[in-house]
């Protein structure tokens, strides 16, 4: 795939670049470990000046760094703006916050004594340059929720970002520069997937994170066990959207597209199974399908838009590659499902009923604005739906029963569970999933504890 800006809603090639020479990288990776000696030893309050600097120019640069992303991926201005304002909001929670999250933690007086010390501490240092492999669907904040912990950790990052968002990727770059971390603290490696190798294997990278595809999980995660260096994965999502029949069905419908249709339909996390109890199914399919009807799709440059285009052409064919598979095996359309004429990458909001496990679109991640509806006969079969899919990011359920809620957070496989309300990221709670949607945590204490060396410090008595 070449590094370059290709408008999504037109196909036209806006701008390309030269992929790095071995010589700038050996540059940019002996920068990075220059710039982690210093950087780890400056103060939290430091970090946070400098933090709390980005956050303030992401904010003056909102508009148009929206155009940016919007010009290379695709996502409605309105979400891009969205995007830039909750990555300032993360960067100044973990300014806030990094320090406390890492304080010295003083183990038990008694387990102290028995272990024959005077005094004993665990303390987090940090591990050093971290790569992180990211993705093009949110440009901005899958980035930033990495680098904000990171950096405040004490921490330099090198980011390789996917190849279709390149002015995205050096706008970063730039902008932790403009905020003041010291050259090579943050840095953006305009690569292809096949130097990412020699990159993670290069001794002064002690650790790696990757958000994307399962197999671009399994390739970085392969390398970096062959090199025993710590990963941190995030990778696909095929979430359960539960609907009981307590729950109040015109806002769970309402929630459900907005959940499917979030950012093209182009989201981990966007709620992508809806299983809904037999007894309200019928009335459920007419609103989400009304719903998802009524949505605008078009010029995501328009603050009208709902839904854009998808990011691809490959993507697009993708998706409609698992729409026909699930239609010529017996499924339902009840709205969308035809590719619509003229220029762009433009795939319409899709409902499908009557889905079956002989279909792909039941085990595979649909990567757009395509829903699955399921009938489940009672609360055993809704669970059993929802954990039939090799993927445990996230999860949605909607009831007002307690003892259905209770068996949904205990049988649950993934990695969250969202009562009455649509899946999201937050800086203060963690983030990841379960099964083939990868491990470790981002976001909170847990994600900026992941690239931290816990130490413990031991005083003879």
């Amino acid at each position: 795939m070449p590094i370059a800006t290709v408008n999504p809603a037109t196909g036209e090639t806006l701008a390309t670049y030269d992929a790095l020479g071995a010589e700038e990288i050996e540059r940019r990776l002996a920068a990075a470990d220059s710039a982690f000696r210093t950087h780890r030893t400056t103060t939290f309050a430091e970090r946070a000046l400098r933090m709390r600097k980005a956050a303030d120019l992401l904010d003056e640069d909102q508009r148009d760094v929206a155009r940016v992303m919007t010009t290379e991926m695709g996502k409605p201005i309105r979400q891009a703006r969205a995007e830039a304002a909750k990555c300032a909001k993360a960067m100044r929670w973990y300014a806030e916050h990094a320090e406390e999250l890492l304080a010295d933690e003083q183990p038990a007086e008694q387990d102290v004594k028995d272990s024959g010390a005077a005094w004993a501490i665990v303390r987090y240092r940090p591990l050093g340059p971290v790569l992180a492999v990211m993705p093009w669907n949110f440009p901005l904040w899958q980035v930033v929720r990495f680098a904000a912990p990171a950096l405040m950790a004490g921490n330099v990052g090198l980011l390789k970002h996917a190849s279709n968002v390149p002015q995205t990727a050096l706008y970063l770059e730039d902008l932790y520069r403009r905020a003041g971390f010291a050259e090579g603290c943050f840095q953006t490696l305009l690569i292809g997937s096949g130097a990412v190798e020699k990159v993670l294997r290069d001794p002064r990278v002690r650790a790696a994170t990757l958000t994307g595809s399962e197999p671009a999980g399994r390739a970085v995660a392969s390398v970096a066990g062959d090199e025993v260096k710590k990963t941190v994965l995030e990778l696909g999502g095929s979430d359960p959207f539960v609907v009981m029949p307590s729950a109040d069905l015109d806002r769970a419908a309402e929630v459900a597209v907005r959940a499917r249709v979030q950012n093209n339909g182009q989201s981990c996390i966007a709620a992508k199974r809806f299983i809904v109890h037999a007894d309200v199914f019928d009335a459920f399919a007419e609103r989400f399908t009304a719903g998802m009807k009524a949505l605008r799709t078009g010029d995501p440059m328009a603050e009208e838009t709902d839904v854009g285009p998808l990011s691809s052409e490959r993507g697009r064919a993708d998706l409609e590659e698992l729409v026909v598979d699930a239609v010529e095996n017996g499924a339902t359309v009840l709205c969308g499902g035809e590719r619509p004429d003229g220029p762009g990458w433009y795939y319409p909001p899709t409902v499908l009923a009557d889905v079956t496990p002989a279909m792909r679109i039941h085990h595979e991640e649909a990567f757009g604005p395509v829903a699955t509806l399921y009938r489940a006969a009672d609360l055993d079969e809704a669970v059993a739906i929802a954990n039939d899919a090799p993927f445990g990011l996230s999860s949605n359920v909607w009831t007002h029963n307690g003892t259905e809620l209770d068996r949904f957070v205990r049988d649950l496989e993934a990695g969250g569970v969202y009562i009455n309300g649509m899946t999201a990221s937050h800086p203060a709670l963690p983030f990841g999933g379960v099964k083939r949607s990868g491990y470790g945590r981002e976001l909170s204490g847990h994600g900026i504890r992941e690239f931290c060396n816990i130490t413990t410090i031991w005083h003879g008595a």
